[in-house]
Formats: C-alpha cells, structure tokens, sequence
C-alpha cells in the first residue's frame, strides 16, 4: 500500500480511520467523519458488484484529492471488479503520475491483522529480481518465518522453483518465458499450507530446501541488525533498519532510540530501501525520537485535504519522547522501494538538518499522498483513497518524481546482498558512512528514470498483491 496510516478511530458506523502510507501502495489519512454508505446491512444487494461500485464512486466524489480527474459519466458496468473501476476513475491522476494505483480496495479483517501485529502469511523472505540477467535474489529474510528455519536468508540466489523436488524449473527459464511475473506465479499464493522446493546458491552453498507457507507475525526491527552501534573512525554511529510502519514498531523504536541515547551516539544511519510505509502516526513517532533538539513550536509534518475538505487540514508538532536524540548528520538509506511514510519522515527533516542529512542509494518511490479508509463492513470492503497530501514545516511536497531532488546531498549505492544489512561493508552502508565523514561520493540521478538507471534488480510484487506485500514490497 504503500501508504499511510494513521490515528486509527471508528466514527459512527462509517469510515474509519487510519492513514497510512505505504510503498507505492497505501496511505492513510485522518478518520472520515461520514461516509456515503456505510455497507452495514445484509442481503445480497450491499455486495452485489454494482452497489460496490457505486459506493466506491460515491466516496471517491466526495474525498478523492483531485477531484478534477475523476470522469463525468464512467461506465461501471463495462468493469468485472471493484478494484477495475477505481483503475478506470483514477486513471487521468495515474497518467499524471500522482495515484500510482494508490487508491485500492483491500479486505477489512487482512489489513487489520497485519497492521495491528504484522500478521501475515506466507514463506517470509523479500526477492529481488533482474529480469535482464534472468535471475533472483534474496534481499532479506524474516526471523520469525519459515524461510529463515529453513536456512534461507539475505544473499541466496534462487536458481530452481517447483512445486515438488522431482518438477524444478530454472529460474532462468521462467523469467524467459514469462517475465519477472513468473516467478511470483511459481512461489503459489500467499495461503499456509502452499509447499515449494527451492534450489539455492549462496553464502551456505548450493542445495535444495522445501518450505511451506504459514501464518507468522513479521517484525518491523530485526533482532539481528534492526539497530546496532558502528564503530568508524572513532565516532560511535547509530544503524536503524525499519522494515515497515506498524504498530508494533513502536515500542521497538523506543528501545534502539535508548540505546542510541545510552551510547552518545550523534550520527545515525536510517536504512529505509525497503520500506514501502504504513502507519502515519508510527512515521511521527519516528521523527519525534530524532527531534530532541526540536522545540514544539517546530512543525514536523502538514496534511492538507482538498479545498472543500480544508477543516480537515492538520498541522503536527515535533513531540520530544523519553528517548528523543539530537543527531548532527542523518544519513537515510533508499531505493526506488522506500516510500510514502518512509519519505513523510525523510521530508520532515530537511527544513531542519539542511546539509547535515543525505540520501543514500537510489531515488525513492514519489509518494507526498496518502489515504483516509471507508469500509462496507459486510462485504470485508475497506476502500483507501488518495485524500491529502504530508507537507513538511516548509510547506513543500513536491517530491512526485522521488526525494532525490530535495534533499540537500545525495549517495549514489547499490543495495549489495552479498553482505547482511547494517554490515559497513555493504555498498549503501559504506557511502553512508563516507557522507557521515564529510568523504565525497557521487550523487544520485533524480527523477523516476533515475530509479531505474540507479540498478537493475528490483523487489518483486506480485500483480494481486495482499495487505503485507503492499506494506513490505517484495515480500513471498
């Protein structure tokens, strides 16, 4: 989704709630006080196919940021799904590159499993894929899931998928075959019980594992390198990696802030290259524990709705926490994956860091929107639409084509999986290390042709992707 959520309320027996932002994907806004239906009665009628429609359209009347996109007189019967029709109403913002399929219908009971506990399910590990070398990668494998029991993790290169050891097809042959899109299709879909074998190249050698997907709780920091303390030229420097903005993030933010802030440490390395967004207030919380220098008279972030829906308008303040540091020089790690939350946090900070802050990697996503959320609770229908816009404290959002053109020092790095995330070795972190040492690098093409010079693997999403691996790009 990619996505921001927020301050999650249930008002009336309407809409709710959260906003999010999420990669390329979701987003949220403050709660709707109204909603045009609220899809709480029964019968066949609340979810036959044309009254989901027309509640889809009516919302996105009333809500959608840019409303002067939207057709006069759509044709919803020409469409199979919901999902279609918000395509076909989106499509002028979409072409225009400001709702990049962000407005999307997902399912009620999903999105609040994974965003209350990062419930999810699946192999759990994120791929990466070039499609011109015919070949896949493990980007990063989660603790809490069957592919990391099973010995698979960050660095594997996936060489053969089958559904039995006996029926291996190279990945090479795949991707020949059917694109990048195949290989998704081979993983099977996100349900437990769904087995593969898989033959594997990498740090632990070659050799063949079968896993099985099941359901697992993904955790936003890991407890290998999540948050870590590097040594570098006698400066103790802090390393977060944040995976996802969810709720359960925050109290495991609040812990490596205390450890940052036990150490002294006064330069910090954020690794946000895969972090697709989430929940908005998680992205505060995150910019409040970089503020301790901030006074609350310091605006963190603006969200601001279409002209008619100005009373909405919101203006948040840096709220310095317990364990609130005042780093010197911020170095944030992205890629073409890092969006919406992500870039509402990065944003945030450049009034304020100037040229003590850099991006390091390639371009981000290019998402300064996010979404409110309506549900038609019959029907597990929860409808996010593109409904304001995050601002930072001076007033700007102009970052459609990506963050590289705003912040003041850019790295250009390749996110280098032969070397586990937060290693100093590693491509981003090393050049993150060199802009915290005042070193020289070379900057980071802008623009979203940028992002795809910038390398040539990128996170595979499958075409119907769930909840999560809209929140967590690449995620099987």
């Amino acid at each position: 989704m990619t996505r921001w959520r927020n301050f999650g309320a249930l008002l009336g027996l309407a809409a709710i709630l959260s906003a999010c932002g999420g990669g390329g994907g979701s987003g949220g806004g403050a709660p709707a006080t109204q909603a045009p239906d609220s899809g709480t009665s029964t019968g066949n009628s609340t979810c036959a196919l044309s009254a989901r429609q027309e509640w889809a359209r009516g919302i996105l009347n009333e809500w959608y940021l840019f409303p002067e996109t939207l057709p006069a007189s759509p044709n919803a019967g020409s469409f199979s799904t919901v999902q279609a029709f918000i395509d076909a109403l989106t499509a002028t913002a979409r072409s225009q590159g400001r709702d990049r399929f962000f407005t999307h219908i997902t399912s009620i009971k999903e999105e609040e499993s994974f965003f209350s506990s990062g419930q999810t399910a699946g192999f759990g590990f994120r791929l990466q894929t070039d499609a011109g070398a015919r070949r896949a990668f493990v980007s990063e494998s989660f603790e809490t899931a069957p592919a990391f029991s099973a010995g698979l993790d960050r660095g594997d290169e996936i060489l053969a998928i089958g559904e039995t050891p006996g029926n291996l097809r190279l990945v090479s042959d795949i991707i020949a075959g059917s694109g990048a899109g195949g290989v998704s299709d081979a993983l099977g879909p996100s349900t437990p019980g769904v087995t593969r074998t898989l033959r594997l190249s990498g740090p632990s050698g070659t050799r063949e594992i079968t896993i099985t997907k099941a359901d697992y709780a993904l955790q936003p920091v890991s407890n290998r390198y999540g948050a870590r303390i590097i040594e570098e030229g006698g400066r103790k420097v802090g390393y977060l990696n944040l995976r996802t903005f969810i709720n359960t993030a925050d109290s495991q933010l609040r812990a490596a802030f205390d450890q940052f802030r036990a150490a002294g440490v006064t330069d910090l390395i954020v690794d946000f290259r895969y972090n697709g967004g989430g929940l908005v207030s998680t992205a505060q919380l995150l910019g409040d524990l970089l503020g301790r220098n901030r006074f609350s008279s310091d605006v963190q972030t603006r969200v601001t709705y279409r002209p008619e829906k100005s009373s909405r308008n919101e203006t948040r303040f840096f709220q310095q926490q317990p364990q609130s540091i005042a780093p010197m020089r911020i170095a944030f790690i992205a890629t073409g994956a890092t969006a919406s939350a992500s870039e509402l946090v990065i944003n945030s900070q450049i009034p304020y860091l100037n040229g003590n802050m850099a991006l390091v990697g390639t371009n981000t996503f290019g998402k300064p929107v996010g979404q409110i959320a309506f549900d038609r609770s019959a029907c597990d229908d929860r409808l996010r639409v593109v409904a304001f816009s995050t601002r930072n404290a001076a007033n700007s959002d102009a970052y459609f084509n990506g963050l590289a053109a705003t912040v003041p020092n850019t790295c250009q790095a390749i996110d280098d999986v032969s070397f586990p995330l937060g290693d100093p070795r590693e491509s981003s972190v090393a050049r993150a290390l060199d802009f915290l040492a005042g070193r020289s690098c070379t900057a980071i093409p802008t623009g979203q042709a940028g992002q795809s010079l910038a390398a040539k693997r990128t996170l595979l999403s499958p075409e119907r992707p769930s909840v999560a691996q809209r929140e967590v790009p690449g995620l099987f």
